[in-house]
């Protein structure tokens, strides 16, 4: 079957009374419900079951016009359906750019990016695949009838070094006049230096370089006996020329194909400050050159983001498209983290085209929002058409995506469920896990509760959404925020927390910490 990219698909309908744009969607359910919404009982005419209580003078699903006459119109959107993200580099670049004095481009900031950069804690399942989890708190404040919903999925931990699949990895480097700035070739070999370290000796690794062209410096190459041959071909990289990223992703995929190893992590590296200005720069068509390697041989693409003036939607658009994720170093210490914490856990897969849907009940939810994943979204009829792009996701990682969820007055019982579904990286075979919250699950109080990693999702959450200039209802002025992560970092005893802290804190300093008003009243659904 020929395979698909993610679809963007939506029906988009004028709702006359509110004003509101909402997406209309179709289906959900676990397996075997192939497009019918368990929770939502018989469905009225455009799929969907009417709000309950709802007032209207013309039939079900259909609108009064000012001549009399009757309007089609859809129900709202109770469906939710996105491809999983591990990403990372919108958070590591947004820390970098503060570091630097100015604030992130609006536009480079990913709250899913943000969320996904901390620790969560969420219990792992005993195989391949994920967990679900679902619970949330209400912020209160002047967002009194929110709560924030976190749909928390895991994948089982790495095995020990000595237990995985030796790794085959091509590594891609960028070498052009833009990479001699400091923090970024230097970076790169130095983390190269420690990937030659730290990989077992039957692992394999091959060098490609680019700058106006690409040029293959190391074939694949066994570790054992060769550890010093790799070092030179590092330390002989040196900056020139202009950026042809195209070059060196089609070199360094015919270089990963050429050194293929059977029952090896077969992946292809891109360290880059992905500012491509020669040759084909857009990520579509660079793709398109490698597209017999990436689906013949399953290569999937790993990148990483160096430098302060960083090409990050052409990185994060090759990752995406390429079934891999993308990462950002700025440092040696966030170099160390990437390559000997983080680079094993892409040496083998738990899960590919991973998807969630989440259904949320239309008898006690009003509105909903999801926070982020705005260019991972996916049509809801195609959450279970595998030939339908989602996300690889590797041993060891959480996956989070955060709502905010208005209920009902009066509500109470069934919220929503959340269902993942995956293949299987060896057969290939689809399978679904799906969890469901309640009402109460998600009564309690945010801050001060007793879910310290609940408190620093949404500090996280908060904080993208302040830098992108969002409108999240409860949302704290950023005084309060790094306050509230200092404090956190003490009791969860993670300096990961601190870091967020100060990447607040220096954000507050060169902007206004105001905010604007949430979301009013008006529709039902899922809001913008």
């Amino acid at each position: 079957m020929e395979r698909r990219t993610r679809t963007h698909r939506s029906a988009l309908v004028l709702l006359l009374a509110g004003g509101m744009l909402i997406t209309g969607c179709s289906g959900t359910g676990t397996s075997g419900d192939s497009a019918a919404d368990r929770n939502s009982g018989a469905r009225g005419p455009g799929g969907a079951q009417p709000a309950p209580g709802a007032q209207s003078a013309a039939p079900d699903g259909v609108q009064r016009k000012e001549d009399g006459g009757d309007r089609e119109a859809a129900p709202p959107d109770y469906l939710s359906t996105f491809a999983l993200d591990v990403d990372t580099a919108s958070y590591g670049y947004a820390r970098r750019t503060l570091g630097d004095g100015s604030l992130p481009a609006a536009e480079t900031v990913r709250p899913e990016e943000f969320v996904n950069s901390f620790r969560q804690g969420y219990e792992q399942p005993e195989g391949n695949g994920f967990s679900v989890g679902v619970d949330g708190a209400r912020p209160g404040a002047d967002a009194a009838d929110w709560s924030l919903v976190r749909v928390g999925l895991a994948t089982r931990a790495a095995a020990g070094t000595g237990e995985r699949p030796p790794a085959a990895l091509t590594f891609v480097v960028d070498i052009s006049g833009s990479m001699a700035e400091p923090g970024r070739l230097d970076l790169a070999k130095t983390s190269l230096g420690i990937v030659a370290d730290e990989l077992r000796d039957d692992d394999s690794v091959s060098l490609v370089t680019f700058s106006d062209e690409a040029e293959t410096r190391l074939p694949m190459t066994r570790l054992r006996g060769n550890r010093t041959r790799v070092r030179d071909a590092i330390e002989e990289m040196e900056p020139t020329d202009s950026t042809n990223v195209a070059a060196g992703v089609t070199r360094g995929y015919a270089e990963a194909v050429k050194g293929y190893r059977e029952g090896a992590g077969n992946r292809v590296v891109l360290l880059s400050d992905a500012l491509a200005n020669t040759g084909e720069t857009d990520a579509d068509a660079i793709l398109e050159r490698i597209g017999d390697a990436r689906e013949k041989y399953g290569i999937t693409l790993f990148g990483v983001g160096v430098g302060s003036d960083y090409g990050d939607a052409l990185m994060e658009r090759l990752t995406d498209k390429g079934d891999g994720d993308t990462t950002y170093i700025g440092d040696e210490a966030q170099a160390r983290k990437v390559f000997v914490d983080q680079l094993p856990a892409h040496v083998e897969l738990r899960a590919r085209d991973a998807k969630a849907q989440v259904a949320f009940d239309r008898r006690t939810v009003q509105q909903f929002r999801l926070i982020g994943y705005e260019n991972r979204k996916v049509a809801d009829d195609d959450f279970r058409d595998d030939g339908v792009d989602g996300g690889e996701v590797g041993p060891g990682h959480t996956v989070t995506a955060l709502y905010a969820v208005r209920l009902r007055a009066g509500a109470t019982g069934h919220v929503a469920t959340a269902t993942v579904r995956w293949l299987d990286p060896e057969t290939r075979k689809a399978h679904e896990a799906t969890g469901s919250v309640e009402t109460g699950a998600i009564d309690g109080k945010l801050w001060g509760g007793d879910s310290p990693r609940l408190q620093v999702t949404a500090v996280a959450a908060y904080f993208a959404d302040t830098l992108r200039g969002g409108d999240l209802p409860g949302r704290p002025a950023l005084g309060e925020l790094a306050a509230r992560a200092r404090k956190l970092a003490g009791s969860t005893e993670d300096s990961s927390v601190e870091k967020l802290a100060t990447a607040i804190e220096q954000a507050d300093r060169i902007r206004s910490g105001g905010g604007d008003e949430p979301p009013g009243d008006e529709g039902e659904g899922e809001v913008g």
